[in-house]
C-alpha cells in the first residue's frame, strides 16, 4: 500500500460539481493498493498515516501526528501512485491492484481509518475527482507499507 501524505491547510474532493469529502487542517492521504497487497498492508498503512509525525510542536519541530492535533484526514484513492515510471513516457499500472481488490482495499482503509480517528473525509473511488488542497509547508512524504512476502 502506497500514501502520498499532504500536511494542508484545507482540502476538499468534488466529483460531478459536488463535495463529497472535506477537511480543514490536517492530512490529505493519496492512497493505493498494489498487487499482493491484503487487509493487513492497509491496517498497517492507517497505523502509519494516523502516527506521522508531520505536525509541528510548540517548538516547531514536526513531533506531532494528525492524530495527536486532532486534524481532519481526506482519504482519497489514486492508483497512479503504483505507476511503473522507470521506462519510456507511458507509465504502466500493471503494479498497481486489480479494481475490485483496489476498492476493497480502499474501504478497509477508510474503515480503519473512522475506527481509529473522528474527522475522516474520502474521495469516491473510480470517479474523476477534482482535489484541492492548501498544501502547508509545504510538507509532503511517501510512504509504502510492503505488500506481504516481498521484503523490505
Amino acid at each position: 500500500m502506497i500514501a502520498l501524505l499532504q500536511r494542508v491547510t484545507a482540502a476538499s474532493v468534488v466529483v460531478e460539481g459536488r463535495v463529497v469529502g472535506e477537511i480543514g487542517a490536517g492530512a490529505l492521504a493519496l492512497v493505493c493498493a498494489e498487487r499482493g497487497d491484503d487487509e493487513s498492508s492497509a491496517s498497517r498503512l492507517v497505523e502509519r498515516i494516523l502516527a506521522f509525525r508531520m505536525f509541528g510542536d510548540e517548538a516547531g519541530r514536526m513531533n506531532l501526528s494528525v492524530h495527536d492535533i486532532g486534524g481532519g484526514l481526506l482519504i482519497v484513492p489514486q492508483f497512479t501512485l503504483a505507476a511503473d515510471t522507470r521506462s519510456g513516457n507511458r507509465p504502466s499500472f500493471t503494479p498497481a491492484a486489480e479494481p475490485a481488490r483496489g476498492r476493497a482495499l480502499f474501504e478497509h482503509t477508510v474503515e480503519r481509518a473512522r475506527a481509529q480517528h473522528s474527522k475522516v473525509a474520502t474521495g469516491e473511488f473510480g470517479a474523476h475527482m477534482k482535489v484541492q488542497l492548501e498544501n502547508d509547508g509545504p510538507v509532503t512524504f511517501w510512504v509504502r507499507v510492503e505488500p506481504p512476502g516481498a521484503g523490505s
